[in-house]
């Protein structure tokens, strides 16, 4: 019966966290990060402000579950698009259709660092696991013709996830895919193509064969 009530409670603190979560998303929407209240979200959850830094102690702390939250659906996503046999193309279309399902999350993570706020080492480590993918995605492609300066850079910093060693090209490969859509993604999703008439999705498409040119 002891054991029943504690996974009771336990349930019902995930359920009071998922509820403040998503009143702190709806916040953020409207009035940004920095305008995030944790007295304005206790308001809506119906529960006194002290009462709500029993499971959020600070705004801090809850920015972290957000980020959290964020950088895992990420990672899982693309886990499972490359688990199903898609290749890098797929993971990039992955990677956009999950940015633009919610905007506000992928600033989060991708937009301007919070004033004041430092991430705990643990995000890092998740979101070191979309890098995984990439290199796994990457791998099975043919090598770049020819190493480039920051290839030789890279021998010296080519271990990632599990201490495996990859070739120095295909973490340089990754990792310009990676910033390349985030460029294109950041400015799409910023509003900085409304009025250039075309369309945001060709380009993204076209950037993705572009890198995909060994």
């Amino acid at each position: 019966m002891g054991a029943a009530g504690t996974s009771s409670r336990e349930r019902y603190r995930a359920q009071v966290c998922d509820e403040i979560k998503q009143h702190a998303w709806a916040q953020i929407a409207t009035a940004g990060v920095s305008g995030l209240s944790l007295n304005a979200i206790a308001k809506h959850v119906g529960m006194s402000g002290p009462a709500l830094y029993r499971y959020f102690a600070s705004r801090d702390e809850l920015i972290t579950a957000l980020i959290r939250d964020a950088y895992r659906s990420l990672a899982d996503a693309l886990r499972a698009t490359f688990d199903s046999g898609a290749d890098v193309a797929g993971l990039a279309c992955t990677v956009r259709e999950w940015a633009l399902r919610d905007p506000q999350r992928y600033f989060l993570i991708y937009g301007t660092p919070v004033p004041g706020y430092h991430a705990p080492e643990d995000t890092t480590e998740i979101s070191s696991e979309i890098m995984t993918v990439l290199i796994e995605a990457f791998s099975a492609l043919s090598p770049a013709k020819q190493s480039t300066p920051f290839d030789a850079h890279l021998e010296n910093h080519r271990r990632w996830a599990d201490g495996h060693a990859v070739p120095a090209t295909t973490l340089h490969r990754a990792i310009s895919f990676w910033t390349r859509l985030h460029g294109v993604l950041s400015l799409e999703l910023a509003g900085h193509f409304t009025g250039m008439e075309f369309d945001p999705a060709l380009l993204f498409a076209d950037e993705v064969n572009t890198l995909l040119t060994p």
